[in-house]
């Protein structure tokens, strides 16, 4: 096991470099700048789609809007949320926190590009179904020549949306705080997970539209309450989130005089850990949208980071560093630490019920994601096979080590990331022919939004 944990370690030190921290938030910005912006300023045409002011059961697709949305943040707001901001803050200081800012406004964009492609360019399976992703929009929208790219995220995708991470820290939490045996953990996270995964992405998505609203509520509520009764000491951590943004010396939570390029990968890596902008993993579920405009849900997609790194991730940072909980890289302990000494008798409860349901939503939706790249790549027969493999995996992976399953799942994410900002890159001007057209379409002379036509945008 040591020489596997070693592994790992330097394969994720090799492919989480400055190169993929530069592609990624430039990726974002180039994006930003081709689009002109366009995209950030059409919330409230968004708000509407979520509504559901323009959903039609008679478009291809599986799931609403709002339902491929709560599919997507089950699976993006989890123990990355908790446990990645706890491991940032503890590796990179304050001033992390600062560069998961600047990722998840850059990712804004490039989700809005990615999951626009993953509904532009979707391939119909043997049962009628529109399948969207990166390995479909690679494959379709560029050509088979293009296929090894997607044979590529396929293959990593199906590895980096294994259950590894989000069963490790939950069985950790448990074990740690209510002394339940790690494999108690893991047995029971496998037959919740099974008992909805196996309903496909409309069971999931149909669990998500009610579990994830709620727990995100809850969650905030309760980083609310321990932020504002320490509420004297937010001023100052919000200084020291900017001045130690780059690298200046007696950071706030991390050790003083970290080098400047540690805090940047470090707070990069893990917003994208969190929001998985670039990724490719959300596309897979924005691409189940029951939609004829690939627009509206590249619109849609582009709330994910808003929501689960400037709001969610934040509150998380706040409520470390406002509390002076001791710096480590501990994960989801350090944020335990703090609900307990600022919500006494109930602090750990709260935090152990919001853990579980992050930890299991976000199991639910990669399951489905680790399925359908095997799909892909082996067929549906054996593809749909594969989802036994996943669930198996989830008490095995509650007796890994932490460093380990945090590895892994970096790793593969990094690799994910290539073919999908590759092809995305590639695909972009046809993204931005896309929303000038719909918008077009969708203005009238006072500039108010109306409904489109029923014809494709395209």
């Amino acid at each position: 096991m040591d020489a596997f944990s070693a592994f790992w370690s330097h394969a994720v030190a090799i492919v989480w470099g400055l190169p993929l921290v530069i592609a990624i938030t430039g990726a974002g910005i180039y994006f930003t700048i081709i689009s002109r912006c366009v995209p950030y300023t059409a919330l409230g045409h968004t708000l509407g789609i979520l509504r559901g002011r323009y959903d039609d059961p008679s478009k291809p697709g599986e799931v609403s809007h709002f339902r491929a949305l709560t599919s997507a943040l089950a699976g993006t707001i989890g123990l990355g949320n908790i446990a990645g901001v706890a491991i940032a803050v503890g590796i990179g200081g304050a001033g992390a926190i600062f560069w998961m800012w600047v990722a998840a406004l850059c990712g804004m964009a490039t989700k809005f590009f990615t999951c626009t492609l993953a509904c532009m360019y979707r391939k119909t399976d043997a049962e009628g179904i529109a399948q969207g992703g990166p390995m479909y929009f690679i494959e379709v929208g560029l050509g088979p020549k293009f296929r090894p790219l997607a044979v590529m995220f396929a293959s990593c995708g199906m590895v980096g949306a294994l259950p590894l991470f989000q069963s490790n820290q939950l069985a950790t939490l448990l074990h740690t705080q209510w002394d339940i045996p790690a494999l108690t953990t893991g047995m029971t996270a496998m037959v919740l997970v099974a008992a909805v995964e196996l309903g496909g992405i409309r069971r999931i998505g149909a669990v998500a539209a009610r579990l994830v609203p709620a727990m995100c509520l809850l969650y905030m509520a309760a980083c609310l309450w321990v932020v504002l009764s320490h509420a004297p000491a937010v001023p100052g951590v919000l200084a020291d989130i900017f001045t130690h943004a780059f690298g200046m010396d007696g950071m706030a939570g991390g050790a003083t005089g970290i080098a400047l390029r540690e805090v940047i990968i470090t707070g990069v890596k893990r917003a994208t850990f969190s929001n998985e902008a670039g990724i490719g993993t959300e596309e897979m579920a924005h691409g189940a949208a029951r939609t004829d405009e690939p627009v509206r849900e590249g619109l849609v997609a582009m709330l994910g980071p808003v929501i689960d790194t400037h709001v969610i991730c934040t509150l998380t940072a706040l409520v470390i560093l406002t509390s002076g909980v001791p710096p480590g890289s501990e994960g989801v302990a350090m944020v335990v630490t703090a609900f307990e000494q600022s919500m006494p008798v109930i602090g750990r409860p709260v935090l152990s019920a919001v853990l579980v349901l992050f930890a299991v939503s976000t199991m639910i939706t990669y399951s489905y994601y680790s399925v359908k790249c095997a799909t892909y790549l082996f067929g549906r027969r054996f593809g749909r096979s594969s989802v036994y493999i996943y669930i198996a995996l989830i008490p095995v992976a509650a007796l890994w080590a932490q460093g380990t399953a945090v590895n892994i799942i970096d790793t593969a994410f990094a690799l994910m990331a290539i073919p999908t900002l590759t092809s995305s890159l590639l695909l972009s001007p046809r993204v931005v022919t896309a929303l000038k057209n719909y918008l077009q379409r969708m203005n009238d002379n006072d500039g108010r939004l109306k409904p489109a036509p029923r014809e494709h945008p395209l």
